[in-house]
């Protein structure tokens, strides 16, 4: 029972002290008192100030009835403000009346409404933080026996993450010259960075050609069958902005990226050890059955062990966690881009993610819930991702297996969420299941059509929000998983 009395109140140097929250009675005063004298004030801080930033309570009353007023356009002083406050109220002392008089008797200058503001905002802030902080304390202290460790973790992240991003001063509008400048430093930086693009480069020239590199803040599906290859080009684009990785020191101490990119790759479905399989079987040219089956040579070992020690130095990071819920991946996204920094993400695939609460029996709504957190992720992070997605069976009871936006499955959300859709199709896939009995006149047309279609794959952009939709070709070699930039004839090496 002794411990129970140890923060026993009592009057010695070892009683812990009465912390009264962050808050400046004073900048509360000010502001108050310069609305109510000049309500142009009011509009100096009513997009980022809230009634609940202020600390005491009948402060939060007097702001919130003068925007009322204001925001109806009537005048708030302090005569038609204290008709909504109850006339019993003391404060200090005095009346509502008088209270409300002496603010605008000891009103400051307008000029300084906006630094009282951020003020009492940053102090809110700090309330906020402290609350969370309790809430972790007091939750890990008397958790139900059920509930895991990590999910509190995952909470108190996304708590921490909304309250930055919640709010702020710094949003509204900006001069145009503001702009201009960022449209500047992109144009500098798409002059510096490899292919001279303006998002982040893929590897494969006429895809960035087409869309202009993969852009911050975009969500990108890339939809396919299975067995087209969505995995096999996700992979290829990790792999090759990881690769081209550049940064350079700025003056603050961070690391900012010139070219390439951090990549975070969530592999829902493959293991990070087969992931790793598929890189080194499309950089060594050695097949990925052989890799795993060990039938391979000594001289392919050896170029495997070099290519290996390259490989180990690639900021490409794997998650390969399986049945993740979007808060969760949200969650480790988030933390990735704290530590290690994070340009791409990659998601593989949509239909595995849970929703954030437990698995409903509406899954349309459990991928539009998905795909609209993917969207305000990649906004929040300032990152491309990459979502890939697998489309209906509708696909395969047409002649034309070419995919739509209507093949898309379970929800309308992913085409309305995302800012580009790409397609993965490969004719050779569907034509190579259909050769006729050998010697017929019919086998001679399916070789000259296979012939035509082999080792070649479509990227069909059907939705693009910044560029042209249309189809690219590119070269598909499925014994390594290997997209690569398709040689045209303007393109091929002279004839010897």
């Amino acid at each position: 029972m002794a411990d129970s009395n140890i923060l026993k109140l009592a009057p010695d140097a070892t009683t812990p002290a009465y912390r009264t929250p962050p808050h400046n009675l004073e900048a509360e005063r000010d502001l108050l008192g310069a609305i109510l004298v000049n309500n142009d004030a009011f509009y100096r801080v009513s997009d980022f100030l809230e009634p609940k930033h202020f600390f005491y309570p009948v402060h939060r009353t007097i702001f919130e009835t003068a925007g009322s007023l204001i925001r109806s356009g009537k005048i708030a002083t302090p005569v038609t403000v204290k008709t909504f406050i109850p006339a019993d109220t003391d404060i200090g002392g005095m009346t509502a009346s008088q209270y409300l008089a002496r603010l605008a008797a000891e009103a400051t200058t307008i000029i300084n409404a906006l630094h009282y503001g951020r003020t009492i905002y940053e102090q809110a802030l700090r309330r906020d933080l402290i609350h969370i902080g309790e809430d972790m304390v007091n939750v890990a202290y008397d958790a139900p026996v059920d509930f895991a460790p990590k999910a509190q973790i995952e909470d108190a992240e996304r708590r921490l993450y909304e309250l930055a991003e919640s709010g702020g001063y710094e949003g509204g509008f900006q001069k145009f010259s503001q702009a201009m400048k960022t449209a500047l430093d992109m144009a500098a930086n798409a002059y510096r960075r490899d292919g001279k693009l303006s998002g982040i480069a893929t590897g494969l020239r006429d895809l960035d050609s087409r869309m202009g590199g993969l852009q911050p803040s975009d969500l990108i599906i890339v939809a396919g069958r299975p067995g087209m290859g969505k995995t096999a080009l996700a992979t290829n684009i990790a792999y090759n902005i990881a690769k081209a990785y550049q940064a350079e020191l700025q003056p603050d101490g961070t690391m900012k990226t010139v070219n390439g990119g951090i990549v975070g790759f969530f592999s829902c479905e493959m293991s990070a050890e087969q992931l790793a399989t598929r890189i080194l079987a499309e950089q060594t040219s050695i097949a990925s059955s052989n890799i795993r089956r060990g039938g391979i040579t000594e001289s392919d070992f050896e170029k495997i062990r070099d290519h290996t020690i390259e490989l180990e130095h690639l900021p490409l990071f794997v998650d390969e966690t399986g049945g993740l819920s979007i808060s969760q991946l949200t969650a480790r996204a988030r933390r990735l881009k704290r530590q290690k920094g994070l340009d791409v993400l990659i998601v593989d695939y949509i239909q595995l993610l849970l929703g954030s609460g437990k698995r409903s029996d509406n899954r349309v709504q459990e991928v539009t819930e998905i795909t609209t957190s993917l969207k305000a992720l990649a906004k929040e992070l300032n990152v491309p991702i990459l979502a890939l997605s697998q489309l209906s069976r509708q696909v395969e009871s047409r002649d034309d297996k070419r995919p739509q936006l209507s093949d898309l499955r379970e929800s309308g959300s992913i085409e309305q969420d995302a800012d580009v859709v790409m397609f993965v199709f490969r004719e050779e896939y569907y034509l190579q299941n259909k050769e006729p009995r050998a010697g017929t006149p019919e086998h001679e047309k399916w070789q000259l059509d296979m012939s035509l279609v082999h080792g070649k794959a479509e990227v069909i952009i059907g939705k693009q929000r910044h560029g042209p939709t249309g189809t690219v070709e590119l070269q598909f070699e499925g014994q390594f998983t290997r997209f690569s930039d398709l040689a045209h004839e303007g393109h091929l090496p002279e004839r010897i």
